[in-house]
């Protein structure tokens, strides 16, 4: 208490420690989120039916998505920790931990994709030729689910200890297969079939298979941290899992109620507009960019959550504070910047698609809007998700995403499309609005401090 505790850290070794994981994680991000983008870039040059069915479809997969990166970000919590006291072996307990929710919530979705995928679809939108061309790609698509939340967990686990190169390398390799295989089977080139939206999803199929060989093959031939198959990472460990679920399940049910509500964004938006290819399409195409760009706020987060841990880990409590608050300065700098090119290069960036002059006046106004959002979220993401998360309080970050969600955000998006009728771009502003009033409860939770908490267990 006698010392003086500085505001921002001024230890080299933080930074040398924080940017390559930031860089590295952020460029896997990029190259990951463009096996996606491949898809829409060329089905948007294919047909704009085939671009708003893969766009529904991505809905479906953005809420796996995000309970997959809640089994990691959890994952990530603890083992962080762990690791900042040197040591491996819980962390590979809770690594199959980890996986064993995967495989439950693996043959929970296919099972619902494989049973109702119709009325799945026909929850974002009433057209049936969006439906078919949908159903078309999500016959494949829903295979490669397991394969994403296997892969998610592993590079989680890897995360956790420090190692996030293979990420990169094995998304790049991936995006070079999916970009191949598409322009081959999407548009019928060297000899093959045109196969349009369903050349897509075998294309991501393939993906994703390559990936996840990748990084099973780097965890068995070359890791040298985590060296996770040098015991039997799968048996029972009852302590463990006791803390795993303490922490993975407000983790997993913010993560879902907040996933939830992003796809009936695309479902407000389908069920409104007069003209509902327009509306979703340019929906699709605008936010494409922006989570082009939000990927590198996420990364952040990622490295915040890993920072953090780490630091809480090794017990320093006065330099977890001057390091969380360095990190939220980084942050929202970084989202600045992030609007400042969103915006400027909107136009160049919709050139690259066939779209309708309505559409296209659509996406344009929609990605002024996602410019203002960028600036507020770069800020409120990796302060909660990152930090105070990764700082061992899950349960902030659940409370404050069903309240600003589900009780404010979702009925005034209802009213405004279907009850005050505002347009697509008005009731996006609303949609989107909780990006910029979560920063207040954020700050002042962050501020209290009191979400520095020791997850660890003692060594027996």
């Amino acid at each position: 208490m006698n010392t003086r505790e500085s505001f921002f850290t001024k230890d080299k070794t933080f930074y040398r420690t924080l940017f390559p994981i930031l860089v590295t994680i952020a460029l896997q991000n990029l190259v990951a989120y463009s096996v996606n983008m491949a898809d829409n870039i060329m089905l948007g040059s294919y047909s704009q039916t085939a671009l708003s069915g893969a766009a529904t479809v991505n809905q479906i997969f953005f809420v796996v998505q995000q309970l997959a990166l809640g089994i990691g970000d959890g994952l990530v919590a603890l083992a962080a920790q762990y690791w900042g006291q040197n040591r491996v072996s819980p962390i590979r307990r809770l690594t199959g931990i980890a996986l064993k929710f995967g495989l439950g919530l693996s043959i929970l979705v296919v099972a619902v994709c494989c049973f109702i995928p119709r009325q799945l679809l026909g929850l974002f939108t009433p057209d049936e030729a969006i439906i078919a061309a949908g159903m078309a790609y999500l016959s494949l698509l829903k295979y490669t689910f397991p394969m994403f939340i296997f892969y998610s967990v592993f590079v989680a686990a890897l995360r956790s200890v420090g190692t996030v190169r293979i990420a990169f390398i094995t998304s790049a390799v991936s995006l070079v297969v999916n970009v191949a295989i598409n322009y081959t089977l999407i548009f019928g080139r060297f000899g093959f079939p045109e196969m349009g939206i369903r050349g897509a999803a075998i294309g991501t199929l393939i993906a994703r298979v390559v990936e996840l060989a990748i990084v099973v093959v780097y965890l068995v031939k070359f890791d040298k941290k985590l060296c996770l198959f040098s015991e039997n990472f799968l048996k029972g460990d009852k302590a463990l899992l006791r803390d795993f679920v303490k922490v993975d399940t407000p983790v997993m049910l913010s993560q879902l109620l907040w996933s939830v509500s992003v796809p009936m964004q695309t479902a407000i938006l389908g069920h409104l507009s007069t003209d509902t290819v327009d509306a979703i399409a340019a929906n699709s195409v605008a936010t494409t960019f922006y989570q082009y760009l939000k990927v590198i706020v996420q990364s952040m987060s990622a490295a915040c959550a890993v920072m953090i841990g780490t630091a809480i880990g090794r017990g320093d409590l006065k330099r977890v504070r001057s390091d969380g608050r360095t990190l939220s300065v980084l942050s929202v700098s970084i989202g600045v910047m992030l609007a400042v090119i969103l915006f400027l290069l909107r136009q160049p960036l919709l050139s690259l698609y066939d779209l309708t002059p309505a559409t296209y006046e659509l996406a344009d106004d929609l990605m002024i809007v996602m410019s203002v959002v960028m600036v507020g979220m770069s800020y409120q993401m990796p302060v909660s998700f990152g930090i105070i998360r990764g700082g061992g309080d899950a349960k902030f970050t659940m409370y404050m995403n069903i309240i600003s969600t589900w009780v404010i955000v979702m009925p005034l998006s209802f009213m405004s499309a279907f009850w005050w009728q505002w347009s697509v771009v008005a009731v996006v502003m609303v949609i989107q609005s909780d990006q910029i009033f979560k920063g207040l409860p954020t700050f002042l939770r962050f501020r209290s401090y009191k979400w520095i908490k020791k997850l660890t267990r003692e060594e027996n």
